[in-house]
């Protein structure tokens, strides 16, 4: 993967640093992190999302969604080997991991659930009111009357010591 160099941003741009250091942050981390387990991410309506891991072999004790502000960890902690067992092929990894994804704001989990050796995470963005989009009111008016009404209240009021010589505020 190609290393960006962010320090343009961190000197021209305001209130943007977060974005750069998150951007640093997953650069880094994703040259660490194991494939396993393999996973997908899917978008499932306008502001739904879903995370499907395979985590075949693992029973819903062994494994663990948490959310902490914007990291979602997922973590599986395989019970200890049955002793005794004597493989000629182990194909189906059966060891513990971790996995974390940054998630945006406003984005919450909704539910987890297991089958057929999939775990999926189902995820929603919650837009705020306040961040919406609204409709504004067009007023309907005669443009010229507010004009002259400000013209009226401007000559109206007392003259300023500021305006140029000869003329009246």
């Amino acid at each position: 993967m190609r290393n960006l160099d962010l320090s343009p941003l961190y000197r021209s741009a305001i209130g943007f640093d977060r974005l750069a250091s998150l951007l640093d942050s997953m650069s880094a981390t994703e040259q660490n992190q194991p494939a396993y387990p393999p996973y997908n991410i899917e978008l499932t309506g306008e502001n739904s999302y879903r995370i499907s891991m395979a985590v075949a072999g693992f029973e819903q004790s062994e494994l663990d969604v948490q959310m902490e502000q914007n990291r979602l960890t997922v973590s599986g902690k395989k019970a200890a080997e049955e002793a005794g067992r004597n493989f000629l092929h182990r194909g189906i990894a059966a060891r513990s991991f971790e996995r974390r994804f940054q998630i945006a704001d406003h984005v919450r989990v909704t539910g987890a659930q297991l089958a057929n050796g999939l775990l999926h995470v189902d995820l929603v963005r919650e837009i705020p009111e306040a961040m919406k989009p609204r409709k504004i009111e067009i007023s309907s008016g005669n443009l010229l009357q507010s004009e002259k009404a400000t013209q009226v209240d401007v000559a109206a009021s007392p003259a300023r010591s500021d305006a140029p010589s000869g003329q009246a505020a």
